[in-house]
């Protein structure tokens, strides 16, 4: 028997959660199991797993190849450092890595506080839409563009600008 480690899906739709498991290679996904090594919830942050580090290293050393996504949670793990280590003959230390929030749920999880706590802006708002109207009804000087340097670009900026005296005029 050729022997996998890889997950095993569970939880409702929307809501996956998996079972770090080695079964038979030539099974479905949600074959019976033959060892249970762990689990792994991708949906918090930062994702939470527990891995049975000296089972998974014992299956490894025995011949099981682990699937991409379960060598990825095994090396967090530092199962896969561990093996490495044991293949080489060296001392065998199994560390763990410690995982840190994805920064794009700490913005997403900043956003929805912010309006929560800063009710006074929201009337600040009117203010400044009044301030830009009175610079859209009368614009500021424009510096002097500075001049292109290839002939291509001049007619570019000519069009350009008179584009921008029909949107004065209408």
């Amino acid at each position: 028997m050729a022997a996998k480690i890889r997950l095993k899906r569970g939880g409702r739709k929307g809501q996956p959660s998996y079972r770090i498991v080695v079964l038979d290679g030539q099974k479905p996904r949600d074959a019976k199991v033959v060892a249970d090594l762990g689990f792994y919830d991708p949906k918090t942050n930062p994702p939470t797993f527990e891995v049975d580090s000296e089972t998974a290293l014992k299956w490894l050393l025995d011949g099981a190849k682990a699937t991409s996504a379960a060598r990825s949670i095994l090396s967090k793990a530092g199962v896969m450092a561990a093996w490495d280590a044991a293949r080489r003959g060296e001392e065998v230390v199994i560390q763990a890595k410690e995982l840190k929030p994805t920064p794009e749920r700490k913005k997403e999880e900043e956003k929805k506080e912010e309006p929560a706590k800063d009710e006074a802006p929201a009337e600040a708002a009117p203010a400044k839409a009044a301030e830009e109207d009175a610079q859209d009804a009368a614009p500021a000087e424009e510096p002097a563009a500075e001049e292109p340097e290839s002939d291509e670009a001049e007619p570019a900026a000519e069009e350009a600008a008179d584009e921008e005296e029909t949107k004065e005029e209408a």
